[in-house]
């Protein structure tokens, strides 16, 4: 039977994997109450928990293109994080108030991570998330046009931006990539067959075109069979 991808399900589903992660049952009912409303909150900001990133997403981008991230991490420029849960368009970050790796990560939030489509800052998170001795830190993507008005990212930014990480490719790569294996690398996850939580079925058909025309143009070598 073919998967069928329900966004609200999904979303729902990967909200409570985040709580259950995120906030303690131990914790006093306030206490639970408090956070997992910050929670929703974030949900209802940066877009629903996601599994993993776009390789283009500029919270991911500053990545070696021949070894591509979907995750932050410090293969992607930051440094310090700790417990990490991820949104459409932010992540939250829990290291150990007393590690300093806070403070590391802020001091990790250099240039190199900005793009000239979205404005990467970091905030203080006053709600209390993972341990009682975490320092929770957001981590956000601020694009510097309007988005679609359900928080997903639209072809004029998504397009380009996925055409930039695997231009970098042209010349060296001798094989190119089906669109089913490179599916999760430019929709994100999770994802269905013509949408996913960062991008809209007409865009993620302009993404696909795009890429197969890329594709079809023998750029990145004969396709790569079976």
């Amino acid at each position: 039977m073919a998967y069928i991808f329900r966004a609200d399900e999904a979303a729902e589903r990967n909200f409570e994997r985040a709580k259950r992660y995120l906030i303690k049952p131990e914790w006093d009912r306030s206490l639970r109450s408090t956070s997992e409303n910050y929670l929703r909150e974030l949900t209802c900001q940066y877009g629903p928990v996601v599994d993993c990133y776009p390789t283009w997403h500029p919270l991911v981008r500053n990545h070696d293109p021949r070894n591509p991230e979907t995750w932050p991490s410090e293969r992607t420029g930051y440094k310090g994080l700790d417990h990490t849960v991820a949104f459409v368009n932010a992540f939250l970050t829990c290291p150990y108030a007393a590690s300093g790796k806070a403070e590391l990560l802020r001091q990790s939030m250099r240039a190199e991570l900005q793009h000239h489509t979205a404005h990467i800052s970091t905030e203080h998170v006053e709600a209390i998330f993972y341990s009682k001795d975490a320092e929770p830190i957001l981590v956000t993507c601020e694009w510097t046009g309007v988005i679609d008005n359900d928080g997903q990212i639209p072809a004029k930014f998504a397009v380009p931006l996925m055409m930039q990480q695997e231009l970098v490719l042209w010349g060296e790569s001798q094989i190119a990539e089906r669109w089913d294996t490179m599916k999760p690398y430019i929709l994100g996850e999770p994802h269905g067959a013509r949408s996913s939580f960062f991008v809209s079925q007409e865009t993620a058909i302009a993404l696909k075109k795009t890429y197969m025309g890329m594709v079809e143009s023998g750029m990145f070598g004969p396709l790569r069979m079976g």
